[in-house]
């Protein structure tokens, strides 16, 4: 398998550890920040709003950009989010950084499984999807609670610095084991909106959607 696969997944990983680790320092930041349980529960939701606003408008734009140059422009927003998390002043700025890091999420991985998909034949391209989805397995397996650890024994700060540090791993290896998509056509909104006409795709959308909606419930 391309070792660029693994620069995927790291992004992956980065991004399974920020979604879910702020569950784990709640105590924590509600403490340092002088704010109840329940108030620091909204970046949670803070963190869901940005996903919901991020992956249509990302890929509302993204036909105007390579797979490359807009995988390396997420991540770095990811970084980016994730440091301004962990230097936020008060819970305002903390949701502003909790919203921005979330942006990238739902796109990253709709791109990251095309461009892995198209690094290997087609007879192994769920392989190779799998390889970069491993990267959220790990970081809910062995990721989110090192974080949180980490987090609750020093500083909840810590923690989104960590996960920064991931992001620039990612950044930098996908710039440099990615490769370029020069043949890359872009494709409009309207071609993509298409898609919904077909059965198949409402019907894994549903499913997707109804799956998610208990796990998270639960």
């Amino acid at each position: 398998m391309p070792v660029a696969l693994f620069a995927l997944a790291i992004g992956a990983f980065g991004i399974g550890a920020t979604e879910f680790a702020m569950m784990g320092v709640l105590p924590a930041v509600a403490d340092s920040l002088h704010i109840t349980i329940s108030q620091a529960g909204y970046l949670i939701t803070g963190y869901a709003i940005g996903v919901v606003i991020g992956a249509p408008l990302i890929t509302a734009v993204s036909g105007r950009f390579t797979r490359k140059r807009l995988l390396l422009a997420m991540m770095v927003v990811f970084t980016a989010g994730n440091l301004a998390a962990a230097f936020a002043p008060d819970y305002g700025m903390l949701m502003l950084a909790r919203i921005l890091t979330a942006l990238p999420h739902g796109a990253f991985f709709g791109i990251a499984s095309v461009v892995a998909a198209r690094l290997v034949d087609e007879r192994r391209s769920a392989q190779a999807i799998s390889i970069v989805f491993t990267g959220l397995t790990v970081a809910n397996i062995a990721g989110v609670p090192a974080v949180t650890a980490l987090g609750n024994a020093v500083s909840w700060r810590l923690t989104f610095v960590v996960i920064a540090a991931v992001g620039i791993l990612a950044v930098l290896g996908i710039a440099a084991l990615v490769p370029a998509d020069h043949g890359h056509t872009p494709i409009g909104l309207r071609a993509e909106l298409r898609a919904f006409a077909r059965p198949q795709v409402r019907l894994a959308l549903a499913v997707g959607t109804l799956g998610f909606a208990g796990v998270f419930a639960t």
